[in-house]
């Protein structure tokens, strides 16, 4: 099956992203179809390396675990059926804490912590798409990490709504309200 075979216009839910043996990636937001970039340039997945490097050092004697994509995360709506789940991602890396929220297809509901970084072609889906569906789904903290720009902005939830931190920079370290006494050294990150 090609992407080019399903008709862009449809709802879709996770029982038919689950059926769908397609060459391309893509991701569900509220039921439609969003292509992923074909791969991460190197540069991309030195960083989400890193960070995950990090993140998972951090975690590795707590009940938190750490993946990195590709790994499945479906924020359901109306219950965790898979008919009923429209929203289906594929974050760069997460935390999840809560160990019944995984299962062998991935995680279901929402993770502690979400890690975007942006490729030159998904900047408007990172920042307004994904950034309503974790807000709406709970996701406590939710970074976007720039590899263009060398920053990283974190969202923390706050009474159900993002609060953004200051654009973090060369100098700063990024800290963590999930993960108690977590730091990350904003310059190691893009090294």
């Amino acid at each position: 099956m090609t992407l080019q075979e399903l008709d862009m216009n449809k709802t879709y839910t996770y029982a038919d992203y689950f059926r769908w043996k397609l060459e391309e990636r893509v991701e569900l937001i509220r039921g439609r179809i969003f292509e992923m970039s074909p791969a991460p340039s190197r540069r991309q997945q030195q960083i989400s390396g890193n960070i995950f490097y990090e993140l998972k050092q951090f975690v590795q004697r707590g009940p938190c675990e750490v993946y990195s994509a590709p790994f499945d995360v479906r924020l359901p709506r109306k219950s965790a059926s898979d008919i009923d789940i429209t929203t289906v991602l594929q974050p760069d890396v997460c935390v999840v804490c809560d160990a019944s929220k995984l299962d062998e297809k991935g995680c279901v509901g929402a993770p502690d912590i979400v890690v975007e970084v942006l490729s030159p072609g998904n900047n408007a889906k990172e920042l307004k798409n994904k950034y309503e569906v974790y807000e709406e789904a709970g996701v406590p903290e939710y970074w976007v990490v720039s590899p263009q720009d060398e920053t990283v902005l974190v969202y923390t939830l706050t009474g159900g709504k993002y609060t953004a931190s200051r654009m973090m920079v060369a100098g700063d370290s990024v800290h963590s309200t999930v993960l108690n006494g977590f730091s990350l050294d904003v310059a190691r990150l893009f090294e």
